[in-house]
């Protein structure tokens, strides 16, 4: 038996709904009992596109015309560190299988492989014991019994599965804080579900999500709203934006320059983006059916919005009826885009952040676009390319202000090409703050990269949470409820009161000059942690403001 195009479109919806159905349990494996164990939601909503439409397609390119489809799709919906790792997982498959119209053992083999590189290659420095490990080890285990003769596909991935479970129990043994916590790594455990799902579809039971609204949630949060385009004085009618999935005779990046030259002749506020397998479009124009008739030259059409701004309500012409018909624009669900902008300026900013306090900060320091996201809500690949597309800025910085939305920002950078994007790896508020008072618009590219980089290494970010579980951490329990204070990121004491928790993390600060607290939900006491900094620090500047933030009482930024 070989895999074919089909056969693995119904493995891959099996795998998504099997680690849908299983994300609470995957969220809880989180090592650290703070309240961001999300691994499992960011997972889940990485492989939420191939829930939707596209369980329905067909693809007679066989099993490399799926692949790549799928791998578009995780691409596009990517979340979070994990989620991230898992899409080039798969985008890894879709590259090796490139050609193929059927996949058998050695393929299969040869395909995981290239997934395993492709996922590594994202972790500069990547730790045993974590995701990678369990898709690496199991990988090497099926080459081993391929290269031994192993010629059946459903043994294969029975083998492969079991390794995968194997793997992942020793991963405690690996990394300490696993043992510590008493748990196996979150992400392998998630990946241990897709290893689920595929069997269990080649087994004739693929699994079926229990949540029946789950995919039309996922493509609701990313549909598009063009609500806001004026109606008055308008040259062009039809805001006309599709997104193409390039075909052979087109793949790799700026070989499209022809449909950008031929949509430029029909209309304005043209954005084209250009990359390696796709092309993202969006142009004002009076014959969207010619540019979906001239755009499918270039491969398949998978999303396609077309909006009439002089009357949101009626029909679009015949032209455009019968062009979206010969495009088949019934295709797969992925994130649609909303409208970008040409670039009109040297700089613009990009930052990621939860809280409305927060969110007028950035805005203030002349933020661009602001992207709502955090601890329990990682935005995906897509809502920073939107962003930056929606950024009119020759060069755009994205601040991702948390560790588990830089990767995600990383990758949105790549897709980008139609301005050059910069992410500052800040991984708190701080951080993020910090950067932009350090940014002078006068200034050369390279300068302000350099100012910004030394403005973060310059921050000491405090933070207090509160424990969604009980743990052992470092050799210190934790009791469910109580609040944590930490030191850039890691836990460093413990208390039953944010103030005294606040009191602990000082305690570790030899000095400050500028103290910048930042409360949120929860921060009561914010005047009594104000007097307390203001008296312990009595030279400092200390500044207080509500940054409305959920999950997190307190940031104290340290300078």
């Amino acid at each position: 038996m070989k895999i074919t195009g089909n056969m693995y479109r119904d493995m891959v919806v099996s795998a998504a709904c099997c680690l849908d159905n299983d994300k609470e349990r995957v969220n809880n494996l989180n090592v650290f009992p703070v309240p961001d164990g999300d691994t499992g939601i960011n997972m889940s909503l990485t492989m939420s596109g191939v829930r939707g439409d596209f369980a329905g397609l067909t693809f007679e390119g066989g099993i490399g015309e799926a692949a790549h489809k799928a791998a578009n799709l995780m691409l596009r919906s990517a979340r979070g560190n994990s989620g991230v790792i898992l899409s080039l997982f798969f985008r890894g498959i879709s590259k090796a299988w490139k050609e193929l119209d059927e996949a058998d053992c050695a393929d299969i083999v040869r395909g995981f492989e290239r997934g395993v590189t492709e996922a590594y290659k994202a972790v500069m420095n990547p730790t045993e014991g974590t995701i990678l490990t369990v898709m690496r080890v199991m990988t090497e285990n099926a080459k081993e019994s391929v290269d031994g003769g192993e010629d059946d596909v459903h043994a294969l991935f029975s083998l492969m599965r079991r390794a995968a479970e194997e793997t992942l129990e020793k991963t405690p043994d690996m990394l300490p804080q696993l043992k510590q916590a008493g748990v196996v790594d979150s992400g392998g455990s998630g990946f241990l579900d897709v290893m689920e799902g595929m069997l269990r579809c080649l087994e004739g039971d693929p699994v079926r999500s229990v949540a029946a609204d789950s995919g039309s949630e996922a493509k609701g949060e990313q549909a598009a709203d063009f609500s806001s385009f004026s109606t008055e004085s308008i040259k062009y009618a039809y805001c006309t934006e599709c997104s193409v999935t390039k075909n052979e005779k087109f793949a790799g990046e700026g070989t499209a320059e022809a449909l950008h030259q031929f949509i430029m002749k029909l209309g304005d506020s043209v954005v084209f983006v250009d990359d390696a397998e796709i092309i993202k479009l969006h142009v004002h124009t009076n014959k969207p059916g010619k540019v979906l008739t001239e755009a499918l030259r270039y491969g398949s059409l998978y999303t396609v919005k077309i909006e009439n701004m002089k009357n949101q309500h009626s029909s679009l012409s015949d032209e455009v009826k019968n062009s979206a018909e010969k495009a088949n624009t019934q295709t797969a669900s992925a994130p649609e885009a909303t409208a970008p902008v040409a670039p009109e300026k040297k700089y613009g900013f990009v930052t990621v952040c939860m809280g409305d306090g927060l969110a007028s900060l950035f805005t203030d320091l002349a933020a661009d676009k602001i992207v709502s996201g955090g601890q329990t809500m990682n935005p995906s690949t897509d809502d920073i390319v939107n962003a930056v597309l929606q950024t009119p800025a020759e060069n755009v910085f994205v601040l991702p202000n948390n560790k588990n939305i830089l990767m995600v920002s990383q990758q949105a950078a790549k897709i980008v090409k139609d301005r050059k994007v910069i992410v500052l790896e800040t991984v708190s508020v701080p951080e993020g703050v910090s950067a932009m008072l350090a940014f002078d618009e006068s200034a050369e590219l390279s300068d302000n990269i350099e100012a910004m980089k030394e403005a973060v290494g310059g921050v000491t970010t405090l933070s207090t949470t509160y424990a969604v579980r009980d743990t052992e951490i470092g050799g210190t329990a934790i009791k469910e409820g109580e609040i944590l204070g930490m030191l850039n990121g890691k836990i460093i004491c413990t208390s039953d009161t944010r103030l005294a928790c606040i009191k602990g993390l000082m305690s570790k600060v030899d000095g400050a000059s500028y103290i910048n607290v930042y409360y949120g939900e929860g921060a009561e006491e914010a005047d009594q942690v104000t007097a307390y900094l203001q008296e312990k620090f009595p030279d400092a500047e200390v500044i207080s403001m509500d940054g409305g933030q959920p999950v997190y009482s307190y940031i104290i930024s340290i300078e």
